[in-house]
């Protein structure tokens, strides 16, 4: 595979210099909590993808349930996609090139490549997968993703650039298999809840009737 070398200091390591500069001086609590929330936010991630599907089980429709089931097959599809761009370009981590101030972070090594930037595409492939499922979940998803972009490069592991396509990407790669799911995967869900899986797929009690399996106006709970 040819590797692309890209310059990520020439498009804007003057901006990623103004965060990592604001990140030295700013308080040593606030760079604490941002640099938590930059390496372990996306648990909250995946207890948002939980919710989901805790709220398409109490819907009764089977297209809210395959949405939310399809939601961490549409997170790994975004990683692996990002993951392949990944491994075309090959971006010195901004840490490694503008070297002052210190990053508050250690400064991941040589090979470990800056763009794009795979949280960024993971927090936005879920945000916009849980758009599709409930907009207030939705809502909250996009904040975090907002704030994980904004996370990875106070703590100067990445460009901006590298946050900006990482969004999109994840963004672009979540929404068709979503909408792939409420449109095919009603019938298999239907067919499943009459089985073991029951419980994992509706709280409606046995004999219930379902909602259309028809794609469904998106939640506003």
């Amino acid at each position: 595979m040819t590797h692309l070398a890209l310059n990520g200091s020439s498009i804007d390591g003057g901006l990623y210099h103004w965060f990592i500069t604001r990140a030295a001086d700013a308080p040593h609590w606030f760079d604490d909590l941002i640099s938590f929330y930059a390496t372990f936010g996306l648990g909250l991630f995946a207890l948002l993808m939980i919710a989901g599907w805790w709220r398409a089980r109490d819907g009764r429709s089977p297209a809210a349930m395959a949405a939310a089931l399809s939601v961490p097959v549409a997170v790994v599809a975004a990683y692996v996609a990002n993951d392949i761009v990944k491994s075309v370009f090959d971006e010195v981590r901004p840490c490694q090139v503008i070297t002052a101030p210190a990053t508050i972070q250690p400064c991941p090594g040589v090979g470990d490549w800056s763009f794009p930037s795979n949280h960024s595409a993971i927090a936005a492939a879920l945000a916009a997968a849980l758009w599709l499922l409930d907009r207030r979940l939705g809502a909250i998803a996009t904040l975090a993703a907002l704030v994980m972009g904004f996370a990875r490069i106070w703590v100067g592991a990445h460009y901006p650039h590298d946050v900006l396509v990482g969004f999109v990407l994840g963004a672009a790669v979540a929404v068709p298999v979503v909408l792939a799911a409420r449109r095919w995967g009603p019938p298999l869900v239907v067919r499943l809840e009459s089985g073991f899986l029951r419980p994992f797929l509706t709280a409606a009690p046995a004999g219930a009737q379902p909602s259309s399996t028809d794609s469904p106006e998106v939640s506003r709970r």
